[in-house]
């Protein structure tokens, strides 16, 4: 894909947005994201997602300004023109609905629309020159407030939004929304380090567990808790799971075989 670069080793893939100068993305690339997180789950072999930017410079620095919105009217599909921001929603959602967990190694600048893909990773790893902010309202627009109430509690979120402000790596660490904060040469391996470790679990109670969590994320503690019971009794009718619990006893690595 001309915006991303996508790689498979070893049960994981490794997305990485390479736009230079700081990876401002276009509706394109939004479409390019959308694509390929959407369709990671069908292949079995694949068990954790790490999303990157190239370079040391940016995560995601928003949307590219100069060329948003510049293609000739006649040309746009008509999607776009009656629904602009849909695009932009289903990238996100794919990250969010992606059927594997995805790590978020955040390099530098995840402005705008890089706080938002962030905010939709399952975990994030940051390195010690990131920022993160949501700065649209400095040139006139509103923007991923959902995604920072979603990463933070209510004050913090209104005061960045408000603010346009950038916070540093070590503050989004210091209020749980950041894994760990690494020297910037450091971060893809501590990335992979921790896709490693999730990549030896079942590739069924991953997908499972992704799955569970967002769905009771917003519900109620009782209803929450009872789907969640479900999903586990789903998941004790596969022999993989069996074979978890078999491994565990015998103090051994498990052998999954999608069964």
């Amino acid at each position: 894909m001309p915006d991303l670069q996508v790689e498979k080793r070893d049960h994981i893939v490794t997305v990485t947005i390479d736009r230079p100068p700081v990876n401002a993305v276009t509706t394109a690339t939004m479409a390019e994201i959308r694509d390929v997180f959407s369709t990671l789950g069908d292949d079995r072999d694949v068990r954790v997602a790490i999303f990157t930017g190239a370079g040391d410079k940016s995560f995601v620095a928003g949307v590219d300004l100069k060329t948003s919105g510049t293609e000739p009217r006649d040309q746009r599909p008509p999607t776009e023109l009656t629904d602009p921001g849909l695009v932009a929603r289903e990238a996100m959602w794919a990250i969010i609905d992606c059927a594997v967990p995805v790590i978020g190694a955040i390099n530098g600048y995840a402005l705008g629309a890089g706080l938002a893909y962030a905010a939709c990773c399952d975990m994030l790893v940051a390195s010690e020159n990131a920022t993160f902010s949501t700065p649209e309202i400095n040139v006139g627009l509103l923007g991923a407030s959902a995604h920072l109430s979603s990463m933070m509690g209510r004050h913090k979120a209104r005061e960045m939004f408000f603010t346009g402000e950038q916070v540093s790596a070590q503050e989004m660490h210091r209020i749980g929304a950041v894994r760990e904060v690494t020297a910037p040469d450091k971060l893809m391996a501590t990335a992979l380090e921790l896709a490693q470790e999730l990549a030896t679990k079942s590739p069924i109670a991953l997908r499972m567990a992704k799955e569970s969590m967002n769905r009771i994320e917003n519900m109620e503690l009782r209803e929450g808790y009872r789907t969640e019971q479900d999903y586990t009794t789903r998941l004790m009718r596969f022999d993989d799971s069996r074979e978890a619990r078999r491994a565990f006893r015998e103090k051994r690595d498990p052998e999954y075989k999608w069964q």
